[in-house]
């Protein structure tokens, strides 16, 4: 027999992030090579997607770049009257969720309710899902999203697949991932013509 996801505790460990049709996180430019996500990101079927995947989550992870980037722009839209309103949601959300940032350069937290530490993902994750809280969720570090699949310990792959092939460039899936099976838990075409799914993984039982 098999069980779908929520291997610990009713902690559910899941990542989101982007992906093109040839599986890159970034383009041939460069990590910072991202600019063929964002018309696919702003449609209603991505925000709503975005809102329903994070509402149930009571702690981010983000990596040291991500919590930068994120940081700089999403505190304040909350406030702001002329963004979307579900773009404020998702920002107050954001402001006010434990985030937890992995890197040995920062040593000051700038963003209300955050964390830095030093240490293996897959080690905090474990320590996480023994915890009471909601679900955990890597909000499209994909640093931390492949340390987890190669430690085996996500529960659900939320990926939007953008109808883009940008020939180059970093990837998600690398070789030498340990063997998985997965099963389709949602799937929602966007306006844009991408596609939002979420993943659950399925486990033996023990």
């Amino acid at each position: 027999m098999t069980t779908q996801h929520k291997s610990d505790t009713n902690r559910t460990v899941i990542a989101n992030i982007s992906l093109s049709l040839d599986g890159r996180t970034a383009g041939a430019g460069g990590e910072y090579d991202m600019g063929w996500i964002v018309p696919h990101a702003v449609t209603n079927g991505a925000r709503d997607n975005m809102i329903a995947v994070t509402s149930p989550a009571t702690t981010v992870l983000l990596g040291r770049k991500n919590y930068e980037g994120f940081g700089s722009y999403w505190p304040t839209v909350a406030n702001d009257e002329t963004a979307d309103p579900r773009d404020r949601a998702f920002s107050k959300w954001l402001n006010s969720v434990e985030k937890i940032v992995f890197s040995s350069t920062l040593k000051t937290p700038t963003w209300e309710n955050s964390r830095i530490v030093n240490a293996d993902p897959a080690t905090v994750v474990k320590d996480l899902k023994q915890q009471a809280g909601g679900d955990i969720i890597i909000l499209a570090s994909s640093s931390i999203i492949k340390s987890l699949l190669r430690a085996d310990v996500l529960d659900s792959l939320s990926i939007t697949l953008d109808p883009e092939i940008v020939g180059g460039g970093a990837r998600l899936f690398e070789d030498g991932l340990p063997a998985s099976s997965w099963t389709l838990r949602h799937n929602i075409p966007t306006e844009s013509s991408a596609l939002c799914v979420i993943y659950d993984r399925v486990r033996q039982e023990k």
